[in-house]
């Protein structure tokens, strides 16, 4: 079974790299515009501890992508961008995450930073791809920059989840009581 992929992974990265570069450019660039209506409707539902959750679990399945040899990454590497995802991509969405209560609902404020940060994020890891792509062929710049987007969702999504516990007293949310704290 992993012939057959292998085999698919090996005519893909055969293109034309600058073809190759346009195209995860734009497969990413609507990725973020995902996420981005996903968070604009997901604002206008309440908060539980299940939504917070899933993104980095769902997430977590891209990890299945280092099963093809060519895209596997030097553990240091990975514990590298995973560490600049978790102590410096998370930020920004850390701060620009606000949380407001209705009645007895928790939900995420609507931020206009919010699209910033997205755009500053992506520009960011647009320099940065260059320079790492120098080092590292291109299926494993990808792998870098998964990792590196994934530590940074986690600590992200581990941050709201303790705001979420301490605003809610604990609660898993939809509904249930609600706290005094302040996010």
């Amino acid at each position: 079974m992993i012939d057959w992929i292998d085999s698919l992974f090996d005519r893909i990265f055969a293109m034309n790299p600058v073809l190759l570069s346009i195209l995860f450019t734009l497969f990413f660039a609507g990725m973020a515009g995902m996420a981005f209506f996903m968070r604009m409707k997901a604002s206008k539902r309440p908060l539980s501890v299940r939504k917070i959750i899933m993104p980095p679990v769902g997430m977590s399945t891209g990890f299945i992508m280092f099963i093809v040899p060519q895209t596997r990454i030097p553990l240091e590497g990975a514990l590298i961008a995973f560490l600049v995802g978790w102590f410096l991509f998370a930020y920004p969405l850390i701060l620009g995450t606000k949380f407001e209560q209705v009645g007895g609902d928790l939900f995420v404020k609507r931020s206009k930073s919010f699209i910033v940060i997205l755009v500053v994020l992506i520009v960011i890891r647009l320099a940065l791809h260059g320079y790492v792509e120098r080092y590292v062929s291109l299926p494993q710049t990808g792998g870098v920059f998964f990792v590196l987007a994934f530590g940074m969702i986690s600590h992200w999504r581990l941050n709201m989840l303790r705001r979420f516990k301490r605003m809610t007293g604990g609660s898993t949310g939809g509904g249930a009581q609600t706290g005094t704290a302040k996010a």
